[in-house]
């Protein structure tokens, strides 16, 4: 081994470490390094070209050192980040999905759909249901969804009218029967309302607490459905109501009315009537007249109809219930109420029947199946 041409060497290997980049410290240990594992090597194995395998030998010594120094240093900060021991608080990011589910290469209603079956949890039945479309064609609507965005990435974010569309969706779902599901719509809704500055996402939110205040009265002992109309309104959640009612004034003073503030100052005045008779039902009309210019949805026609023959007299509501199309869910059930108002309970129980037989829940079938036969029994006395 020539320990004098290894000496010889050394300056000229650390220029050339140093100019590729390695400061000087680091590149004096990576020859010393080289040097090392030359004196092991070179005696078996002399290489032909002693300053170019030394160069090697010490770059890779180099970059070895500056990988584990790196490691290091990544291990140390890692620590220095831990959170200290104990309790963290969860990460939610469920809001952003229905805001990624919303993909902008989807049509609102097919965004609307494939949110509700991915994110929301509801069935394909349950949404067909929703949009009053048959369950296959539903199931349809979410396969083409899926097919959409297989392959697209979801890093743009949809607009803020379809997820509240979603949102109060899952809230109805959640009202008519699970009410984890409407906890957690209006949870999410909070959400909403808390990052965006919107006069529907809080007209949504205080519709949301309007009816969810009547939660605890919107059932019996055994199960059974209670109408409005019958709950025991002492038993509504005050707090929410005047909460809701806030919200709303809030949003309707912007003078940017939409349909989730209309509903909201529907159910604003239900909540307002400290009884049923008290109701204010021409202004409920009023309400529904603009919630109808808002959509031009069917369901809307129909429960405004039920509001005029409140307002103007049964009749009234049954000349407006015949232009709607008597194939809409609830509308034979609408048209027996308004029959036995107008004092024709025969017509009233037949339809209170036919109503139950076309009943969407359990609750809605056994109420109405009773309805027909209190009516039946009236008429046999």
């Amino acid at each position: 081994m020539d320990e004098v041409l290894l000496r010889s060497l050394t300056p000229s290997v650390l220029t050339v470490l140093v100019r590729r980049g390695a400061d000087f410290a680091a590149a004096e240990d990576a020859v010393q390094d080289a040097l090392v594992e030359a004196v092991r090597v070179w005696p078996a194995d002399p290489p032909r070209d002693a300053k170019g395998w030394l160069v090697t030998v010490a770059w890779r010594k180099f970059l070895d050192a500056t990988r584990s120094e790196t490691a290091r240093r990544r291990r140390e900060d890692r620590i220095e980040e831990e959170p200290a021991p104990g309790p963290t608080p969860a990460v939610d990011d469920t809001l952003q999905l229905y805001f990624l589910c919303a993909h902008p290469s989807l049509t609102p209603s097919s965004a609307v759909a494939l949110t509700l079956r991915a994110v929301g949890g509801l069935t394909t039945r349950q949404i067909a249901q929703a949009y009053l479309v048959p369950e296959a064609t539903m199931a349809q609507r979410i396969s083409r969804a899926k097919r959409t965005v297989s392959g697209v990435r979801f890093d743009q974010p949809g607009d803020v009218a379809t997820v509240l569309r979603v949102l109060y969706l899952v809230f109805n779902e959640g009202y008519s029967g699970d009410v984890d599901l409407a906890a957690e719509a209006i949870r999410l809704t909070r959400q909403l309302a808390a990052v965006i500055d919107h006069p529907e996402v809080a007209g949504l939110l205080a519709l949301m607490l309007l009816h969810h205040a009547r939660r605890a009265s919107r059932t019996a002992p055994d199960g059974g459905l209670v109408p409005l109309a019958e709950q025991d309104r002492t038993r509504w959640d005050t707090a929410a109501i005047a909460e809701g009612v806030r919200i709303l004034q809030t949003a309707l003073a912007r003078d940017r009315l939409g349909e989730f503030q209309a509903q909201a100052a529907i159910a604003a005045l239900h909540a307002d009537a400290p009884t049923a008779g008290e109701t204010d039902w021409v202004q409920i009309v009023e309400w529904y007249d603009e919630l109808a210019r808002l959509t031009d949805s069917p369901v809307v026609r129909l429960n405004r109809a039920v509001a005029v023959g409140e307002a103007d007299g049964p009749r009234a509501g049954l000349a407006a219930l015949a232009a709607i199309e008597d194939s809409l869910p609830r509308h034979t059930a609408a048209a027996a109420y308004l029959h036995e108002r107008a004092g024709d309970p025969t017509t009233a129980a037949r339809l209170y029947a036919e109503a139950a037989h076309k009943a969407p829940n359990l609750a809605e079938r056994d109420y109405l199946t009773r309805q027909a036969a209190r009516l039946n029994s009236r008429t046999r006395h």
